[in-house]
């Protein structure tokens, strides 16, 4: 009898975690605690930064909180790319998720520091750990298999439940210790739960047999110096200008924000350009990246939409809709959990559809469907909208449907992509793959994040009714050229 994982991904004894490698387990734990911190702390970010001082917020305007959301949460995904770099040439995944989640923690601990100044240091912190973490975990679950096993996305699928475990407890506890009781009180509740995660992983690591364990493509000797050095010229240069930003009264909120837009797009656009020219990747894996860039753009276009729901849709959460159950009015950041536990619903739902249609239905598709149900989400909250105009609180229940219909986008497009990007990655790139596949949503982050702004001054039907229907749009035009996205991937589904 055959199997699609690996002689190692199967630790002795022949245990399974659901009909899959056992190693899994220790991933999907991993990855369920790191989300916990990471969207208990996201489901009262904005609401804290718009707070006011009588409620110990920032008091920041709503169109800068939105981008300073949407830009925090680009860099965390941006940082994946010299995350997988490091992983790939340095020091291996494995150490890489480990190094991460301690900064990850450390960065929650920051936030609970009842200071203004700490929710910003805590975040980069929280950023530089992610970016250690987030691209490695994927690649490691992507070495428990077959390169085009049919069961490979079912695994990512199960794995994606990890995900959204944590990112469904996490809002119901930070959200009510934030929101009701003191704000850094929350923030220090995700640092637990990071923590729980570090403690999780060195304990369950010897179920990971060689996955992760050494560089794919490792530095040594006078390379490895250089490239260390070049890391901290680097270092040194961003703190440099930094410093001039300071001294010249230019270093703002939001300035800061703009320039990592654009810092984010150029990353992207540079790249791209250094895979698709490089001249060590075969015809094969060049025509293959070509695919993954019209793939890469409709997931960019798909978390433009998808993650203002910790920006804007939260804001509405908070301000438009009638929360009060029985005398209790709920925290707004409950709703925050909607979106998990209908995937946790759903994901199973997903990993049987792909296992059970198998081939038959091509990726570019299943993003294409992604793309257009996106749409009709913002579609329907631009009804929503239309009902709150004049004060009037909503039920919450339109939020609930438009997560839901988010969410059966989401299994077509997100769970697919991380399988797609190890399919499809060029040998030479692993682990930085994973990086690129992040950069995805740090690009639609980064550019939702600047068009978040124009919520607060366009009146919100219109606003909700125009991204939507662009969404729809582009899905559509996905649909229409899904058949030679599918040639340009060179055999590969």
């Amino acid at each position: 009898m055959t199997s699609d994982a690996p002689v190692e991904a199967r630790p002795p004894g022949g245990k399974t975690f659901f009909g899959h490698p056992r190693a899994l387990s220790t991933l999907f734990l991993t990855e369920m605690w790191e989300r916990f911190s990471f969207y208990g702390m996201r489901a009262i970010l904005v609401l804290y930064l718009t707070a006011s001082v009588a409620d110990d917020g920032l008091a920041i305007r709503e169109s800068t909180a939105n981008a300073v959301y949407g830009t925090y949460n680009a860099m965390v995904y941006l940082m994946a790319l010299p995350g997988g770099w490091v992983a790939d040439r340095l020091i291996g995944a494995r150490r890489s998720v480990l190094w991460g989640g301690v900064v990850i923690a450390a960065g929650h601990y920051v936030m609970a520091i009842p200071a203004r100044w700490t929710v910003f240091a805590g975040m980069a912190l929280i950023v530089l750990g992610t970016g250690l973490l987030k691209p490695n975990i994927p690649t490691m679950v992507g070495d428990l298999y077959d390169r085009d096993s049919p069961r490979r996305d079912a695994g990512f699928s199960i794995f994606y439940m990890g995900i959204n475990l944590g990112a469904f407890i996490a809002p119901l506890v930070t959200g009510f210790l934030g929101e009701k009781i003191n704000w850094h009180l929350g923030f220090g509740a995700a640092a637990i739960g990071m923590t729980f995660g570090v403690l999780q992983y060195v304990r369950g690591r010897r179920n990971l047999g060689e996955a992760g364990a050494q560089p794919v493509d490792p530095l040594l000797g006078a390379d490895r110096r250089r490239a260390l050095t070049r890391i901290g010229l680097v270092t040194l240069a961003v703190l440099v200008l930094l410093a001039v930003l300071a001294l010249a009264g230019l270093f703002t909120v939001n300035s800061v924000v703009n320039l990592l837009t654009i810092v984010t797009v150029l990353v992207t656009i540079g790249y791209f350009a250094r895979i698709l020219t490089d001249q060590e990747i075969s015809g094969t894996e060049r025509s293959r990246m070509k695919a993954y860039l019209w793939l890469f753009v409709f997931a960019a276009a798909f978390w433009l939409i998808y993650d203002q729901a910790g920006s804007v849709l939260n804001i509405f959460a908070a301000d438009k809709t009638d929360r009060d159950v029985l005398g209790f009015t709920f925290p707004a950041s409950w709703l925050q959990s909607v979106n998990p536990i209908l995937i946790i619903i759903g994901a199973p739902l997903a990993a049987w559809l792909w296992l059970r249609l198998g081939h038959r239905v091509s990726t570019p598709v299943k993003f294409a469907v992604g793309l257009v149900l996106n749409g009709l989400s913002f579609v329907l909250m631009a009804a929503a909208a239309q009902a709150a105009v004049g004060a009037d609180l909503v039920s919450p229940w339109w939020l609930v449907a438009v997560y839901a219909i988010q969410v059966a986008g989401e299994l077509s497009l997100s769970p697919v992509g991380l399988s797609a990007t190890t399919k499809l990655a060029p040998v030479k790139y692993a682990s930085q793959m994973l990086g690129l596949w992040f950069l995805a949503t740090a690009v639609g982050d980064a550019i939702g994040g600047q068009v978040a702004r124009l919520a607060e001054s366009w009146p919100e039907p219109t606003y909700f009714l125009t991204f939507g229907l662009a969404s729809v749009a582009l899905g559509l035009g996905a649909l229409m050229f899904a058949r030679q996205i599918r040639q340009l991937m060179a055999g590969i589904h």
